[in-house]
């Protein structure tokens, strides 16, 4: 373990979502952000920035689209054109921004549940109607993970309401890095129904030893001149509070839709410290300290199974391949032995911070009952702090 990713940072009293929301005494491991200070090479670009004392709008130099495009060439082994990247202040409006260029009031979007929070805001935000084709568990050697229902998704692709597809990936918070097969038969399905795929990148830095990230528009000139992917270093290098994510779109007649909905709604200025950080990120001092991180993230995870298997091997922990959160299967909390719904996954949540003093995610609010999602992004000491927290709530609430 790094001493840099083992650093215990004090955050509340810093207007911290995570740590001041949530009451005195309360470890947070939920929202995600990680409790690591960013990269050194950012904060010195940062700190410069910041000595120069006047903050005013913002010009998006050339050299912020080549390091986007040097970034990924290098790291993805996908070189996506300056020209069709558009900036915009965050991942979620972003988001809301396709939803907007691709749909009316009335139209249908495809997701796969459990899924991040805000597909579900962000489509019925737009009068539109969530589609939802939830993912399949399977199990191997008593591990479970996610697999893609593809019979169900031709099945809704086919309905004409739906007009375009949120795909999650590396998906959130169900841990899956799709395998280029799996991509290959999403895309499939969405390039012959006529259906746009915008692909959620945003986690796709992080992944366990031996698991490889492919870029969905990576997979095939066809594929790439179909689809809308939407990324930032926000988490990977936990600066979501510079406000910077990029929607890149090689087809122009997409990217002018989408570049229409970002000036109607607004989306289409960004801060100076968070293009000066997306620089500095993606750069060789960038990387390096990433794989540091991927380093600390896997040694966290690995923590959170061993105790977990040992303490309460009713709760099964999903396969991670990617992100920094972990899925936890509570059913044997939530459900009697007749399948009936004994308390929700909102109620233990609220358990936990009643009397743990830690509060993770639950699984309703990403369309799944019975699972709660815990953010491992934290040094070691404090993961375990809050692991052990847990399993104390977990044991408490299956007597």
């Amino acid at each position: 373990m790094s001493k840099e990713f083992e650093t215990i940072v004090e955050r509340r009293g810093t207007n911290c979502v995570k740590w001041d929301k949530v009451p005195e005494g309360v470890l947070p491991m939920w929202v995600a952000d990680m409790d690591f200070e960013t990269a050194p090479c950012v904060q010195e670009a940062v700190r410069k920035r910041a000595e120069h004392g006047i903050f005013g709008y913002t010009s998006v130099p050339a050299s912020y689209y080549e390091s986007v495009c040097n970034w990924f060439s290098g790291r993805h082994g996908w070189r996506p054109e300056p020209s069709w990247i558009i900036y915009c202040p965050g991942l979620v409006p972003a988001m809301s921004a396709c939803v907007s260029a691709f749909t009316q009031p009335g139209d249908k979007v495809l997701i796969m549940s459990p899924v991040y929070n805000c597909f579900f805001s962000s489509i019925r935000n737009y009068d539109c109607e969530v589609m939802d084709v939830p993912l399949l568990t399977v199990a191997e050697n008593g591990v479970p993970h996610y697999e893609i229902d593809f019979d169900g998704l031709e099945r809704a692709a086919r309905d004409p309401l739906v007009k375009m597809m949120l795909f999650c990936s590396p998906h959130n918070p169900a841990g899956r890095v799709w395998t280029r097969e799996e991509l290959e038969r999403v895309g499939r399905i969405c390039i012959d129904n006529g259906v746009v795929p915008v692909s959620d990148e945003i986690h796709c830095e992080f992944t366990q030893p031996g698991v490889k990230f492919t870029p969905f528009a990576s997979i095939s000139k066809e594929f790439e001149n179909a689809c809308v992917v939407l990324n930032s270093p926000s988490k990977a290098f936990n600066i979501a509070g510079l406000q910077i994510s990029n929607i890149i779109c090689a087809n122009p007649e997409l990217r002018a839709r989408v570049n229409k909905a970002v000036n109607v709604n607004e989306i289409c200025d960004v801060n100076p410290f968070g293009v000066l950080a997306l620089q500095a990120a993606y750069t060789p001092e960038g990387l390096e300290w990433l794989m540091g991180l991927n380093e600390q993230i896997a040694l966290n995870y690995k923590l959170l199974r061993e105790l977990f298997g040992k303490e309460i091997p009713e709760c099964p922990v999903y396969r991670l391949d990617g992100t920094y959160l972990a899925w936890l299967d509570i059913k044997a909390v939530c459900f009697n032995s007749d399948g009936t719904l004994r308390v929700s996954a909102v109620d233990v949540e609220k358990s936990l911070i009643d009397v743990e003093k830690v509060k993770v995610s639950n699984g309703v609010m990403y369309g799944q009952e019975g699972f709660l999602r815990i953010n491992m992004g934290c040094p070691h000491t404090m993961l375990e702090d809050g692991l052990w927290r847990i399993v104390k709530g977990i044991k408490r609430l299956m007597i």
